[in-house]
């Protein structure tokens, strides 16, 4: 017993060493945990503040300025823009320029003083279920609010004027999470997928000792690059692809937009990742360090692309790092595929900043493994 006793304890302190004298692990171990703690604490709320308001008051009277200024002076309000029409909602939510549209009619003023219920509508672009049903629970509070301080100033109680809020959800008509959940997953997916798979191709190699036998057979880099590269971008369309028609075949996740421009946009997006995980793999010894890298990469770019909690509700310097995170600009189009309608032609603003990033990655790897091979 006592023997074997030792035995465990000279196997635990030599995995401490190999951990603590290992410059990469020492880095895998301190540096990620830092950074996602930071990004957790200042990315992660599901509270809104300053969301982008339109107003049209087609009333322009005392009462609808009351109203306005009660949203106005909330903090989870930023009016941004004062229409004149109804034909200009359409482009403000379809550009996602803002979040809300607050509709007041023509007779707001005259409902109330003759004690009737006045209607105010409020649209809301759907598309981003989370952040649109607790903008739109302010709302409600703010309206609330306006109506007991009317009731007050009323002295007849069966006169007392009433304000009905009408929501009206755009591109996600019955407020699904689902829709929003399931439409990106096959952009969360394949990039796990993805990351997995090239992060551990070279490291595999190294570790199996087959490594040395791939640089002596006559082969060139670019060669061994590609040939790591086809599979990964193979399964990982080949999964988000069925992920996607899971979605609308299973879960009735409406699909407007053109299987055309879903391929790009995911094709697109796992270059760039298959450039990341080539990149980790190159410089991993082992293929428990490429897997490390895939995660430590994973966890931040999740958090950063928009997928659980709204980018515009991140601090500035942080929006500004979601640029460089290619999962940012697949999640966007994804939703804007499934749940816009959107062609390969809409989603152009995701997809070339995807082939940049691709350039850069790509390119990165490429280098690193001749580097390491040198």
């Amino acid at each position: 017993m006592k023997d074997a006793f030792q035995r465990i304890l000279a196997l635990i302190t030599k995995e401490f060493l190999m951990v603590l004298l290992d410059p990469k692990s020492r880095i895998v171990i301190i540096i990620p945990p830092l950074i996602q703690f930071f990004i957790y604490g200042y990315a992660a709320t599901y509270d809104l503040n300053d969301v982008e308001l339109a107003v049209l008051d087609n009333s322009r009277s005392t009462e609808s300025r009351e109203l306005l200024r009660r949203f106005t002076g909330s903090p989870n309000f930023k009016l941004t823009h004062e229409l004149s029409s109804t034909a200009q909602v359409a482009p403000l939510i379809d550009k996602e320029v803002v979040r809300l549209v607050l509709h007041i009619p023509n007779d707001f003023s005259k409902k109330i003083n003759s004690g009737e219920q006045a209607k105010v509508q409020v649209i809301v672009d759907g598309r981003s279920a989370n952040v649109a049903l607790t903008a739109l629970g302010y709302v409600e509070g703010i309206i609330q609010e306006y109506s007991a301080k009317l009731a007050q100033q009323t002295t007849t109680e069966s006169r007392a004027p009433q304000v009905l809020l009408i929501q009206r959800s755009w591109f996600n008509e019955n407020m699904e999470s689902r829709w929003y959940i399931v439409s990106a997953l096959g952009g969360i997916i394949s990039m796990i997928v993805v990351m997995v798979l090239a992060s551990l191709s070279v490291a595999r190699e190294r570790e199996f000792g087959t490594f040395d036998q791939l640089l002596v057979a006559p082969f060139r880099t670019h060669e061994i690059l590609i040939g790591k590269t086809a599979p990964c971008l193979f399964f990982g369309l080949a999964e988000s692809l069925l992920l996607s028609a899971a979605g609308v075949w299973w879960f009735d996740i409406p699909m407007r937009g053109t299987v055309t421009a879903l391929v790009i946009a995911l094709s697109a997006f796992m270059i760039a990742v298959v450039g990341v995980g080539l990149f980790i793999s190159s410089i991993s010894t082992t293929m428990q360090q490429g897997l490390l890298g895939s995660f430590v990469f994973i966890m931040p770019a999740v958090l950063l692309g928009g997928f659980t909690t709204p980018i515009q509700n991140m601090p500035h310097w942080l929006q500004v790092a979601t640029y460089i995170n290619p999962l940012r600009y697949v999640v966007e189009a994804s939703r804007a595929i499934f749940l816009m309608g959107a062609d390969t032609a809409t989603i152009w603003p995701d997809l070339w900043p995807l082939l940049i990033i691709s350039c850069i990655t790509m390119p990165a790897a490429a280098v690193m493994f001749r580097v390491r091979t040198g």
